[in-house]
């Protein structure tokens, strides 16, 4: 049952220490003034998001264009304006048409990065042959780039992987099947990427391979994820992946974020994951709440 706030059942804060600049770094807006082709969410405006903002305890933000609206970013971009342009960066959709201008303008408007969506077939924006070539281009404005793809996509392309110029940052635990974990062969694909700092995983999006859900806290997940925490602390970050658009029945944000304190269980790597990695990943303005 969805409780007090849109898309997101529950009504508590996390329990989990949330510091004062922490970053909620992947979420996504919906909203119909926009042009879209698909299903919209309803109640997953910014607006909106700002009271899950308010109840998490975040104060930074990383808008990532939903698959409906294709390559327009006008929705992303307008979130930025409305959450707040110091404290909320964006990731873009593109295809190699872009013209530089266009990137420009973007990275003015507090695009970081371009992601390609290829887990499923249905209504692909982009293609395997654009990442390089696109990879190519935003690599000059510093920008990464987002992949959300299944781990044998990533296994089949872990020579274009290597190739590219670019930061590469892996949506959602990297997908890795709770049914081999760490044994999967995109465990050692992601890993040599990390170990050359070449990489960095978003611990996000727990629902989309956990087999005991919610009900069973997500643990089948806590091998996975406490081996990227093991081995990269200093390039993970953590997101909500708000409004849980692939997800009849809306989990607790609060209970994701408090997935951290299993995952990372003392206070300074959470600080790192929340605060110190998405500052530098996403090239916020440095405060006094940066510093340890």
């Amino acid at each position: 049952m969805t409780g007090p706030y849109a898309n997101s059942s529950g009504a508590r804060r996390p329990v989990v220490s949330v510091p004062r600049v922490a970053c909620d770094a992947h979420m996504h807006v919906y909203d119909a003034r926009f042009a879209f082709d698909g299903p919209m969410v309803d109640r997953g405006t910014a607006g909106d998001y700002l009271r899950i903002q308010y109840r998490l305890g975040t104060a930074r933000t990383v808008v990532v264009t939903p698959r409906i609206y294709g390559t327009d970013n006008r929705v992303t971009l307008d979130a930025i304006e409305r959450l707040g342009p110091d404290r909320t960066r964006g990731i873009a959709v593109l295809r190699p048409d872009v013209s530089d201008a266009q990137l420009q303008s973007m990275n003015d408007g507090g695009i970081r990065g371009i992601r390609f969506t290829l887990f499923t077939p249905e209504r692909q924006v982009t293609d395997f042959t654009m990442v390089e070539p696109l990879a190519q281009r935003v690599h000059e404005l510093g920008w990464h780039v987002q992949l959300h793809w299944t781990a044998a996509q990533i296994v089949d392309h872990a020579e274009l992987l290597q190739r590219l110029p670019t930061t590469i940052v892996f949506d959602h635990l990297a997908r890795l099947p709770v049914t081999d974990g760490i044994r999967h062969p995109v465990f050692d694909v992601v890993r040599r990427l990390l170990e050359r700092d070449r990489a960095w995983i978003k611990l996000s999006g727990a629902y989309l391979d956990s087999q005991v859900g919610p009900e069973g806290g997500y643990r089948d997940l806590d091998d996975v994820a406490r081996a990227w925490v093991r081995l990269a602390p200093e390039r993970l970050v953590w997101g909500s992946d708000w409004p849980h658009s692939t997800e009849q029945t809306k989990p607790d944000d609060a209970e994701l974020l408090d997935l951290l304190g299993r995952w990372a269980d003392d206070e300074a790597t959470r600080r790192r994951i929340l605060v110190e990695n998405p500052a530098r990943l996403y090239d916020f303005p440095k405060t006094e709440g940066d510093i340890s």
